[in-house]
């Protein structure tokens, strides 16, 4: 098995799809920290290398500080985000935040730091990228990198000489957003866009397909209630199992299962560097389903299949807006 890999930034080599660890942070069941640092180990020995977490992710950063002692750590690469509360980012606030990262994650240079601020009428964003961008001179950070800012507030990054990487936003079949505005600016300025949202919290499944419209209280983790709400403004179930049923059409001509096909497809858009997949840490695991990813190789027709149902449905982006707008 070939697992692929793409360099970001300079010299970040990621491994293309991510395990995901925003499923530790509560509301997808308990998480046994023994167990999920021994399926860490697992996941990393199977080739998949790269964790996306964060600082508001519950014991992320820790699992990450206990899971890379018991590992050669140079091989692994542990993305972490910054999400501050709105508010004026002096340097001593932003540090003490970065500082603690370090710190839980036993380590003294955070590979990509992902910043996401909520409220775009603060511009105190640029404040902290300004100090984030003092920390990175002092070796605490290698790449900078955001999570769901729109197309207008990076080119306002840009504008003011922020070296950008990568931008982290909701991208799936059913949420092709990105691709209005943000992947033409963002191939003009090298920067990557890592995707989640891709499986829609596990709807993109053939656990899905032909199944009645599920009832609020049968969904249960905040990932599938989330991306509920998604399908419903997108065009609604009867419209979604038109898409599974194509999407399975594809998977059994591929040999592979209806997720692998929804991560393929976003993996060959522009600008795509990776896919997180959220990994059920010491609960159970889908290593070997994911790893059939890299051995598809759509055709025309699987693409004309795909797009012949997207194209019924509903404009996200004049719904919602660019991509992180639903979040403000």
């Amino acid at each position: 098995m070939t697992i692929e890999k793409i360099t970001i930034g300079e010299d970040l080599e990621i491994c293309r799809i991510l395990n995901g660890m925003w499923q530790v942070a509560g509301g997808h069941g308990q998480i046994d920290k023994e167990l999920a640092i021994a399926d860490m180990i697992e996941y990393h020995k199977s080739g998949f290398t790269t964790w996306d977490l964060a600082d508001i992710y519950g014991p992320a950063e820790s699992l990450i500080g206990e899971f890379q002692e018991k590992i050669d750590k140079t091989q692994s690469q542990a993305l972490t985000k910054f999400v501050p509360n709105p508010g004026p980012m002096s340097n001593s606030i932003v540090t003490y935040h970065i500082e603690q990262s370090l710190k839980k994650m036993k380590t003294e240079c955070i590979d990509l730091l992902q910043f996401h601020w909520w409220d775009y009428n603060d511009s105190s964003y640029l404040d902290a990228l300004n100090h984030l961008s003092k920390l990175q001179k002092d070796g605490k950070i290698k790449h900078l990198g955001l999570t769901n800012f729109d197309t207008k507030r990076v080119k306002i990054m840009i504008e003011n000489g922020f070296q950008i990487v990568s931008n982290q936003v909701q991208y799936s079949i059913l949420d092709q957003r990105p691709e209005k505005i943000m992947t033409p600016f963002f191939a003009k300025h090298g920067i990557k866009i890592l995707t989640y949202g891709t499986l829609l919290g596990g709807f993109f499944s053939e656990k899905y397909l032909g199944l009645d419209e599920p009832h609020r209280g049968e969904l249960t983790t905040s990932s599938l209630q989330k991306y509920k709400n998604m399908i419903d403004v997108w065009g609604g179930w009867n419209l979604f199992q038109e898409l599974l049923c194509a999407l399975d059409q594809i998977s059994k001509k591929h040999g592979c299962s209806i997720a692998n096909v929804a991560t393929r497809f976003v993996l060959d858009r522009p600008q795509v560097a990776g896919v997180i997949i959220g990994a059920r840490l010491g609960i159970n695991n889908h290593r070997n389903d994911n790893s059939k990813v890299f051995d598809i190789k759509f055709d025309n027709d699987d693409i004309s299949m795909i797009n012949a149902i997207t194209e019924k449905s509903n404009d996200l982006f004049e719904i919602i807006g660019d991509c992180g707008d639903e979040y403000r």
